[in-house]
């Protein structure tokens, strides 16, 4: 059980049930999935006759509790009316359940090791308290719900002036696509996804903000909207979040126009400003979104290894995205350029990054690298498909994402089996450990002598 902070009187200070948030999470999920799966069989959940088998059932409810995008069957055609609401509101509440959990975790944490820097004699007065969970929650309730709100009009009236869709089925699809972008979901109910709108920067551009903002983190949205005048003031997560959200969609937008600026069977028919919109879209869905508006069976290999690596960074902490997050990589890059230097910290901003941070972000990397490892290979011993599509499948599986190359339908069972698994871990997994690292920290009475190895 984790320890609380000590008192002046010596007495540990509870960190208020939050004393085994891994359970919390992964149980949470867990019954998500099963009541979805349950809601899924249902004869009402599909559109034609008999009712769905239990792994396609299961794997549906995973991919939308997780807000994930993979799917063996077509949404907007498999699934009866009923059966699409199970998904969006699966959807939902995974979205919800994310960013409310980690918003949640981070006020817990930020408070629980920010004691440690301060006078023993203030913990008393930091715990956190029921004011507060409520306050967070209503705020991540409201915030996603007006932003979806938003969303779901402009798509709706897109929809409605630019394809001649009736206004119910305008609306519908405006709900169910902003419901989809704002969690990182990916679910959509066109059997090519936005591939038909790739030209069209109304619904593109649209989605793309809704996706950047719900994959941003809802700490680091609110911090934005009261201190963006003054950057200097930003907090080391805030500050990490928009330079490496920043240099990711930028340099993933030039990447894509240089491989596929040619490539006929994605950016080479469009006009120069679709290709731009394309480009920028196409980097902007791996963060981890899963909308594809290009047919990425086209991709040219290096295209397939940048959406990999866009895929595995994913969004940022405290928010609908997966991956290992942008504040895991660009501490990790921080931590290489001090390493570089020879400084003897590591510093963003005017803040020094505390060694114990610097080691999660290090275990949460690797750990997920093993992951990814030992998946792929699983794979590829099930399937006969190519090694760079059966990596694009776990990565996207594991980082939440939803982006396929086409294979995952053509998946044997044990292998669909495994991307269930990849999505459950990749959505919970990240959260869990580096909280469960971040809590259980603790001050050592003794140092063993020290003695520097070979490196390199």
């Amino acid at each position: 059980m984790t320890q609380g902070i000590r008192s002046p009187a010596g007495r540990p200070t509870p960190t208020r049930g939050f004393h085994h948030p891994g359970r919390v999470i992964a149980g949470a999920f867990a019954v998500a999935v099963a009541v979805g799966t349950a809601l899924l069989s249902l004869p009402i959940a599909v559109a034609g006759p008999g009712r769905a088998d239990l792994l396609t059932a299961l794997f549906h409810a995973t991919s939308a509790v997780c807000v994930t995008g993979l799917v063996t069957v077509d949404t907007g055609t498999y699934w009866s009316g009923f059966g699409q609401a199970v998904i969006l509101l699966l959807i939902q509440a995974g979205g919800l359940g994310i960013m409310t959990l980690a918003t949640l975790l981070a006020l817990v944490l930020s408070r629980r090791l920010g004691l440690r820097a301060r006078l023993i004699a203030q913990a008393e007065t930091k715990a956190l308290s029921a004011a507060d969970v409520r306050r967070v929650v209503r705020r991540v309730v409201l915030f996603s719900l007006a932003v979806e709100a938003v969303v779901a009009v402009v798509l709706g009236i897109r929809f409605a002036v630019g394809y001649d869709q009736s206004l119910p089925s305008a609306a519908y699809h405006g709900v169910f696509h902003a419901i989809s972008a704002f969690n990182n979901a990916g679910f959509g109910l066109d059997p090519q996804n936005l591939i038909p709108y790739v030209a069209d920067p109304w619904i593109s551009l649209t989605i793309c903000a809704a996706v950047i903002l719900g994959g941003l983190g809802f700490p680091v949205v609110f911090e934005l909207a009261r201190e963006w005048r003054t950057p200097k003031s930003w907090s080391v997560l805030t500050r990490i979040t928009v330079i490496v959200t920043a240099v990711l969609l930028v340099g993933g937008t030039l990447v894509f126009l240089l491989a596929e600026a040619g490539n006929p069977g994605t950016l080479g028919p469009l006009g120069a400003g679709a290709k731009l919109l394309a480009a920028f879209t196409a980097a902007v869905m791996p963060r981890t979104a899963g909308f594809n508006n290009l047919d990425i069976a086209a991709y040219q290999p290096e295209t397939l290894l940048l959406t990999d690596a866009l895929m595995f960074i994913g969004g940022g902490s405290a928010g609908t995205a997966g991956g290992i997050k942008v504040t895991t990589f660009g501490l990790l890059a921080y931590v290489l350029w001090a390493e570089m230097r020879g400084d003897p910290d590591v510093e963003v901003g005017r803040r020094r990054v505390p060694a114990t941070n610097q080691r999660q972000a290090l275990a949460v990397a690797l750990l997920g690298i093993g992951v990814i490892a030992v998946s792929t290979f699983v794979l590829e011993a099930l399937t006969d498909f190519g090694f760079d599509l059966v990596l694009f499948e776990v990565v996207s599986a594991f980082s939440t994402v939803g982006l396929s190359a086409g294979i995952t339908a053509d998946l044997p069972p044990a292998g669909q089996v495994l991307i269930v698994l990849l999505m459950y871990i990749g959505r919970i997994g990240p959260l869990t450990l580096a909280s469960g690292l971040a809590l259980r920290d603790r001050a050592r009475r003794h140092q063993l002598p020290e003695e520097r190895t070979i490196v390199g």
